[in-house]
């Protein structure tokens, strides 16, 4: 088990696989400064996939420990749902609905569980998709990966028709059938027309020929986790992005395999390639602002976003 010791002070959990890696751990004290929060932040590590027990022994000690405020979750969105969904005294809609949850955190003595990333992912999408861009270009979505990330993708495509337009095709690939099956089952309770294919794909290679189908004017997205946790990419180096696609990496840290696999053919394919960071900082605000109970306006998010991009600057030259 994972000996889980109660807080002394105010604390905010981010429940992952390599929490001490994640920039929010530098991150959440500047943003807690300019916030004006008084909470710190603790990581608790677990393996992917773990046992129901696991998920359960830290759902009970975050219910039942005064000073623990609440957490994030990613990755475990799913499976810590399933394990001890019947652990919380309230979940919201989206939980409900897509069989996961990113924002734990504690309202007049309950335990509330919500499903975050159809806002998050919906606000960095429109950070770089062109307004009514499918009606404009008829192109296809692939998605690898069939988490909660690309649960709330699929759906914001779908709610977001009567700005963009929907894409002509949409392909969602992953490793397990039990996942798309899932997801399957999700987004068919969702009003849509547009054709979705869940294709069942365990190397690379396959995932290349799922690309190659697509028209130009695309949309791939790597949901995967691939390049973050666990090194690597769902795409071989041979694979060929569609011509003038849209491609985004949703991770931001790691060895990013796939995003500098398509930085590769930016010029002779004509990408536009998108990181993870927007989608990183949105996803964080939104569980802080459930946690904490604030509601962040433009003001304070415009300060979160220059403490972020000072910060990821400071990282990258090395200071």
């Amino acid at each position: 088990m994972l000996n889980l010791v109660n807080a002394t002070k105010p604390t905010f959990y981010f429940i992952g696989v390599t929490t001490g890696q994640s920039s929010i751990m530098k991150l959440f004290p500047l943003w807690a400064k300019s916030l004006c929060i008084d909470a710190e932040i603790k990581g608790i590590d677990i393996d992917i996939h773990a046992n129901r027990e696991v998920y359960r022994e830290v759902v009970t000690f975050l219910k039942n420990d005064p000073l623990s405020l609440g957490a994030l979750v990613t990755t475990h969105k799913i499976d810590l749902y399933h394990a001890a969904k019947d652990l919380f005294d309230e979940l919201d809609p989206y939980a409900l609905l897509f069989g996961e949850l990113s924002s734990i955190s504690k309202r007049d003595g309950k335990l509330i569980g919500h499903a975050k990333d159809h806002i998050s992912s919906g606000l960095a999408m429109e950070g770089f998709l062109p307004k009514d861009y499918w009606n404009k270009h008829k192109g296809d979505v692939l998605i690898m990966g069939a988490g909660g990330s690309a649960i709330a993708i699929v759906s914001n495509l779908i709610h977001d028709a009567k700005r963009n337009g929907m894409p002509s095709a949409i392909y969602v690939t992953n490793r397990s059938q039990s996942r798309l099956d899932s997801m399957q089952k999700i987004i068919s309770e969702m009003s849509t027309d547009v054709p979705i294919q869940y294709l069942t794909v365990d190397e690379p290679f396959k995932n290349d020929k799922v690309l190659s189908k697509l028209k130009p004017y695309s949309l791939v997205i790597n949901a995967t986790g691939l390049g973050k946790d666990r090194p690597g990419s769902p795409l071989s180096n041979e694979a060929l992005f569609p011509h003038n696609s849209l491609v985004w990496e949703l991770n931001y840290r790691g060895d990013l395999l796939f995003m500098h696999q398509a930085l590769s053919q930016k010029d002779t394919q004509s990408l536009y390639v998108e990181d993870g960071w927007i989608y990183f900082i949105h996803g964080w605000t939104q569980v802080i602002s459930e946690v904490f109970q604030i509601q962040l306006n433009n003001e304070q998010f415009t300060e979160i976003e220059r403490i972020s991009s000072e910060f990821n600057q400071s990282k990258l030259s090395g200071k």
